[in-house]
């Protein structure tokens, strides 16, 4: 079997792939699309980095590709879509750079607090300057972190050791969790209010897109320090900005941009400002780390051996894939579209499958299921096969039963989540063998199909609602695709699912939220 590597990937993390007699390493050189599809069927996988775009017509061209390693957590190189038609396993390495980025994040928030960039600047300039970098102590001051996953449960250990108070926001871990952790969670308006220092380590998501904003720098504290060496775009750098001339935000560090690389930033020209070009994984250890990861996950997929860290297919024998596999896809979209209805701490959820599904091996649906409701929300590469572990680490009970009222569909999957704000309850199944339909919404019976884009808009059920809703969305040259809207009774409550074809503005968002009648609106991606 033959294995393409690309990227430079590094070599002595080859060793899990050199030591196997049945496996040829060799070594490409940068390819373009057209070259690598040339060659890409003589070869039975092929680990790359960011580098290589390992596209569909990549996928189409590779007549015995088995597995794509991503040396690395991110996989956006990848098509999966077309490695999941094509029958090709993508696997990456979410653990290995772990405690680079946050040794990386302790490092900026150091040289924050002691000015060590600009103090090396000057004795390099061969200016000794004393006394224009007066820092500040960290012992004793509080640290909020934002988003508690495995990067910032890892600060928050280290902080604790440099005897800051460490407060967080995450509203997807439980309180019992956090106590383990010795953190206290606040809601986010409190850790801006308290915070001496911010550290950010959650996805960059549409709901943490600018969290950091013109807002939410008015409500932290005077002189507040910000370092980001998650995602850039979480941070406006534009506000930013305006918080750190105005004197607000008394310093901050990024190790990542909205759009990289980024030399011309005004954010460059302010003294109390530092940067790294996006260092985080950067380490020779985290490199070594990944790619004995990812290297050890080809070796097991070309073994038949289990492969922990799949990106796209679960790992399950074949004979029980056959019978699941048109469920999958359905199972993982109702976990995604769960993700944009709950609000609050997820403390439950509940699986039932009804109908002919009862009788077979559920657990592979259960797990894309809990993909889905997870991938969109924790900063953790989720996949399917540490989804429930994921689950169970963040104190989220789930129950899987298979005795269920079909509600008189062949098939039925629902699902209930529970929050510390309530619960939602969603159902969906298949016609035919591939054409998904959600059906049920907190009771409510509807007929939708899920669609990239959608808006959920419970309402009072009344005259003069539908109309101004699609008027809004026209106003925007966003046309509807499909329109669904269900009832229990003339005059009560309803719910309308709108398929369209983009994203609603904001705006928009709040135009027909303020609509008579409309109880809230949630623009779903799924």
């Amino acid at each position: 079997m033959k294995v393409l590597v690309m990227d430079g990937v590094s070599e002595e993390g080859l060793k899990p792939l050199r030591e196997n007699p049945e496996i040829e390493v060799v070594i490409g050189q940068k390819m373009t699309e057209d070259e690598l599809c040339a060659a890409i069927s003589q070869y039975d996988a092929m680990i790359v980095r960011s580098a290589t775009k390992v596209t569909a017509k990549v996928f189409e061209s590779a007549a015995n590709l088995k597995v794509v390693g991503r040396a690395g957590v991110g996989v956006d190189n990848i098509d999966l879509e077309a490695a999941t038609k094509k029958g090709a396993l993508v696997v990456n390495a979410p653990d290995g750079n772990t405690i680079a980025a946050c040794e990386h994040s302790i490092a900026m928030m150091l040289a924050l607090a002691r000015n060590v960039p600009q103090a090396v600047g000057k004795m390099k300039e061969k200016v000794w300057d004393k006394k224009a970098f007066l820092g500040v102590e960290l012992r004793g001051k509080t640290l909020g972190v934002l988003g508690l996953g495995r990067i910032g449960s890892a600060v928050a250990k280290r902080a604790q050791a440099l005897e800051m108070n460490v407060i967080a926001y995450d509203p997807f871990i439980t309180e019992e969790n956090a106590s383990r952790l010795a953190v206290e969670l606040m809601p986010l308006e409190e850790v801006f209010k308290k915070s001496d220092f911010i550290t950010i380590h959650m996805p960059k998501t549409k709901n943490s897109y600018h969290l950091i904003n013109d807002n939410t720098i008015a409500q932290m504290k005077q002189g507040v320090r910000i370092v980001n060496c998650a995602r850039g775009g979480i941070v406006d750098e534009e506000a930013l900005y305006k918080g750190m001339m105005s004197g607000k935000v008394a310093g901050a560090a990024l190790d990542v941009f909205e759009k990289e690389p980024n030399l011309e930033s005004p954010l460059l020209e302010l003294p109390n400002f530092i940067a790294t070009p996006h260092l985080g994984a950067s380490t020779r250890e985290a490199q070594l780390n990944v790619a004995v990861d990812v290297a050890e996950e080809i070796v097991n997929a070309l073994t038949g051996k289990l492969v922990k860290n799949t990106v796209n297919i679960p790992s399950i024998s074949p004979k029980a894939l056959a019978v699941i596999k048109p469920y999958l896809g359905l199972a993982e979209k109702l976990g995604r579209f769960h993700a944009h209805l709950v609000d609050g701490r997820i403390k439950k959820v509940e699986v039932v499958y009804s109908g002919e599904l009862a009788s077979q091996d559920v657990m592979p649906l259960t797990t894309a299921l809990l993909k889905g409701l997870l991938d969109p929300i924790l900063q953790e590469s989720v996949n399917f096969v540490n989804a429930p572990l994921l689950a169970k680490n963040r104190g989220i009970q789930v129950f899987q039963t298979t005795d269920g009222d079909s509600e008189g569909y062949a098939n039925l999957i629902s699902i209930k989540v529970y929050t510390d704000s309530g619960d939602k309850c969603l159902a969906g199944t298949l016609f035919g063998q591939s054409d998904a339909r959600l059906v049920m919404i907190d009771g409510y019976r509807i007929d939708a199909v899920p669609s990239q884009h959608m808006l959920y808009i419970p309402h009072v059920d009344k005259p003069r609602i539908i109309g101004p809703v699609g008027t809004l969305i026209g106003e925007h040259n966003i046309n509807i695709a499909g329109m669904q809207v269900g009832r229990k009774e003339i005059g009560g409550k309803a719910v309308m699912i709108l398929a369209v074809d983009g994203l609603v503005p904001d705006e928009t968002l709040k135009e027909i939220a303020a609509i008579d009648g409309v109880i809230e609106v949630k623009m779903i991606n799924l």
